[in-house]
């Protein structure tokens, strides 16, 4: 019976994991069957490195090198600031704090995961961009740099969990070593448990850009929404998913527009993937 019990289990895990990446295939397979349709009225070339954004001018421009370059400034920015924060405050809280302020400090950042995206947006509209827009005298702070910190601030709680949870799963007599050979604390967690738990916290980076990358709510409100090209962190920008999210409910159905927004889906599916993919050959060399 109770052979019976697990090969049933096994085979519902099997149809779980079969049916997750058929979901997947037939999410990509409908991208590629719409979004293609665009190809017919522009060129590939022209469509990824073209520098207008004017879906609805005559003749329409449907140049998304302005997006990819925003949502890649926007993401580096936001990884730039959660990475380090992230890691350190999770290497505090594993290895240096005390029990109970550990306990206390996990709940807060438990708690800010949930905080919905567009209740951060808000947040950052009235808090963020007028301190940016002081701080370095610009007409608007609804700039690429507001977008990245506000998505750091978003993406941390990923990190610092995960990563948390990578330092703990460390077997403690690695650290009892350490120190037993006369090393200090900061040798002890720099040197041994850093290095043991690199595979956990590497997962935790990339759990967080995959989350900053896909983003949209908060970038729609405080990035300034224009589809130029970014000379600086300083300008307004408009990132991929914000695109897709602000026109698709106003682009008219079987329309090139219409069809640009879901190439654009492609383009922001198969970034996705290549991040995914960079960190997973990473991570089986590290093994």
């Amino acid at each position: 019976m109770r052979k019976i019990k697990e090969f049933f289990i096994e085979k519902l895990i099997l149809l779980c994991g079969l049916a997750s990446i058929f979901f997947v295939g037939l999410i990509f397979i409908f991208l590629l069957k719409e979004g293609f349709q665009v190809l017919k009225t522009v060129s590939l070339g022209k469509f990824l490195f073209g520098s207008k954004w004017y879906p609805i001018s005559e003749p329409a421009q449907l140049g998304i090198l302005p997006l990819i370059l925003g949502s890649l400034l926007v993401t580096l920015g936001a990884a730039v600031i959660s990475i380090p924060i992230g890691v350190g405050s999770a290497i505090f809280i594993a290895e240096v704090a005390p029990a109970k302020l550990k306990e206390i400090l996990k709940a807060g950042i438990e708690l800010l995961a949930a905080i919905p995206s567009v209740v951060l947006g808000f947040i950052g509209m009235v808090t963020l961009v007028p301190w940016v827009k002081t701080l370095f005298h610009l007409p608007t702070g609804l700039t690429a740099l507001s977008g990245s910190i506000m998505l750091a601030f978003m993406a941390m709680p990923t990190i610092v969990s995960i990563a948390e949870d990578a330092l703990y799963s460390v077997p403690k007599s690695y650290k009892e070593g350490a120190l037993a050979l006369g090393a200090t604390q900061w040798q002890a967690i720099w040197r041994v448990m850093l290095p043991a738990a690199s595979s956990g916290i590497l997962a935790a980076v990339m759990l967080g850009i995959g989350r900053v990358i896909g983003e949209t709510m908060a970038v729609m409100m405080i990035t300034g929404n224009a589809a130029v090209l970014p000379h600086s962190i300083l300008q307004p920008v408009r990132t991929l998913t914000a695109t897709i999210a602000a026109e698709m409910g106003e682009a008219v159905v079987g329309s090139e527009h219409y069809f640009a927004l879901f190439a654009i889906g492609i383009v922001l599916f198969v970034i996705s993937f290549g991040i995914n993919v960079t960190a997973d050959i990473f991570l089986h060399r590290r093994k």
